[in-house]
């Protein structure tokens, strides 16, 4: 924590045998995450020929539909963990999203592949902000960089292993068993979902017997007990959900003005939502999806997912402002604000580069799905740990040096260089030119997740940062989930299936990236050293 005898206190914690084995663990859960969440990327091509959807419903189970739970979710489960054991609410959400991965091994249409995306959307939301709180209280300051990369190495990890182990599976069984003749009637991409279930629930039981750690004692701000964690969880649940909230807002005897702000911001989401709707139907035209019984147009959905999400923030920032005031004014500040609409801009590229990347392969280069598994997949978890190898150790050498600056310069460089080597990888005549150019692409571009993240959970106070950690995930992945393989998905309909045009026009958004960053360096340092004050303004006693 900057600014005070709590920064000091972090600064000289020693680390153990067992802060390593949390990092491990807590890193571990962050791999499985990335692993059942994208493992749907590589097995794609097989799915949309099974079901018979296109690229604007892939990108609809891919991310809107998983973001959208995931992200209502995270709210409530982010408020459980600033009060009840992270631990064991870890260990139990991680056996929960397995089991809801597995589901999908017996869809046989959109409906239950999209119930079980919903299913491990509203599980994962519980794993960043458990595992950030524990890193952070397991951790201290001058290393938190580091443990950060532990946490990008172990998503890269994800993301390889989703496609190595879930192209090679799906490989193996369709020819070991030819259509009609498998055990259980199961494709590949079916078996594949079973497998990649099958470990959460190994790690899930490991976590259960982990220690729990001191909440705030790394920083020298132990924090009291909550005395009702499930009750505020469910009182955040309430205030955010959509026609709860107008019972939050009565309850708490919210006043005119605040009535009337957010019935304007709901009128306005929904002109927005309705306006984008119009346009990207005539832009990427597609036959409605059939799901329950029902037919739904894919643009509908996707824009009444993102409406429901803006509403959802909207409804967060009147909460902390009339129930926990200290919050409002540390979270609702400008560095906290704009880190995370740089997060969430720049996981908008992320996801919708790597959602894709796997069937550009299989399209431009005529790679078999076992083939484009086992180089892609291999190559993505290797390069993707190195970025952060680099990155940690570097972003605590630079903020040694230059405080919260230092963390924004390399992420300026991450995110003002990426995109650039992104046209070129993109633009490459083979697959193994591809390969080359992919791999220094990669590391540049998984360079900005340690120093962001460290900022932003560096800015408030040990009791918030689960919370924080939920702010932050459902607009990022309001912005980046939610919007990156949708928009990926209809620009390649659009263009008559040019993923590689598709992929590369996601980079729209770099050049607001760039003016944002610009724009933190002008105020990080400032807000840092006020993180205290601001939270006494709210009547915390620190």
């Amino acid at each position: 924590m900057s600014g005070g005898a709590g920064a000091e206190a972090g600064q000289g914690a020693r680390l153990t045998k067992a802060s390593w084995y949390a990092l491990v663990l807590v890193s571990s859960s962050q791999a499985i995450s990335l692993l059942d969440r994208q493992i749907l990327s590589i097995l794609a091509p097989s799915i949309r020929a099974d079901l018979k959807i296109g690229d604007a419903e892939l990108g609809l189970l891919y991310g809107t539909v998983f973001a959208l739970f995931y992200a209502l979710f995270s709210l409530p489960l982010g408020r459980l963990v600033d009060g009840w054991v992270r631990t064991r609410l870890l260990g139990i959400c991680l056996a929960a999203w397995s089991a809801c991965a597995g589901l999908a091994a017996f869809a046989g249409g959109f409906g239950l592949l999209a119930i079980s995306r919903l299913g491990v959307g509203v599980g994962e939301a519980a794993a960043q902000p458990a595992a950030n709180s524990i890193i952070f209280d397991t951790f201290p300051r001058s290393k938190r960089g580091t443990a950060m990369a532990a946490m990008g190495i172990a998503t890269a990890l994800g993301l390889g292993l989703s496609m190595t182990l879930g192209g090679v599976v799906a490989s193996w069984w369709d020819h070991r068993y030819p259509a009609g003749s498998a055990p259980g009637g199961f494709s590949g991409w079916q078996f594949a979902f079973l497998v990649a279930a099958i470990p959460g629930f190994i790690l899930s039981l490991l976590i259960l017997r982990l220690k729990e750690p001191v909440r705030g004692g790394v920083d020298g701000i132990p924090t009291p007990a909550d005395p009702a964690p499930f009750k505020a969880s469910g009182a955040v649940l309430a205030a955010v959900t959509p026609g709860a909230n107008w019972f939050s807002l009565w309850s708490r005897r919210a006043s005119a003005s605040q009535w009337l702000f957010n019935i304007a911001s709901l009128l306005v989401i929904f002109a927005v939502c309705y306006g984008m709707t119009r346009f990207t139907q005539s832009y990427s035209p597609r036959p409605p999806v059939k799901a329950l019984g029902l037919e739904i147009d894919a643009h509908v959905m996707q824009w009444f997912v993102v409406g429901f999400g803006l509403f959802v923030i909207v409804n967060l920032f009147q909460s902390f402002k009339l129930t926990d005031k200290p919050a409002y004014h540390v979270i609702v500040s400008p560095s906290i604000l704009l880190l995370m609409v740089v997060g969430g801009l720049q996981t908008s590229i992320n996801y919708g580069v790597m959602g894709f990347t796997p069937s550009f392969l299989v399209r431009e280069f005529h790679l078999s799905l076992a083939a484009t598994a086992l180089q892609f997949g291999l190559l993505s978890a290797a390069i993707g740990i190195v970025g952060p190898i680099i990155a940690g150790p570097l972003s605590d050498w630079l903020t040694a040096r230059m405080g919260g600056k230092g963390r924004i310069w390399l992420t300026l460089f991450s995110l003002g260089v990426s995109p650039l080597f992104g046209i070129w990888t993109y633009s490459a005549d083979s697959a193994g030119a591809f390969y080359l150019r992919f791999t220094l692409y990669s590391i540049i571009l998984t360079a900005w997740m340690p120093p962001v993240y460290s900022l932003i959970y560096d800015l408030v106070l040990p009791r918030m940062r689960g919370i924080a950690s939920s702010t932050y995930i459902i607009v990022s992945t309001l912005l980046g989930l939610g919007m990156g393989p949708y928009f990926v998905g209809i620009v390649s309909d659009h263009n008559g299936g040019d993923l590689g045009q598709a992929i590369m026009s996601v980079n729209i958004v770099s050049p607001v990236i760039v003016i944002v960053l610009l724009v933190l360096l002008l105020r990080i340092n400032r807000d840092e050293s006020t993180v205290i004050s601001r939270a006494r303004k709210g009547g915390e006693a620190v």
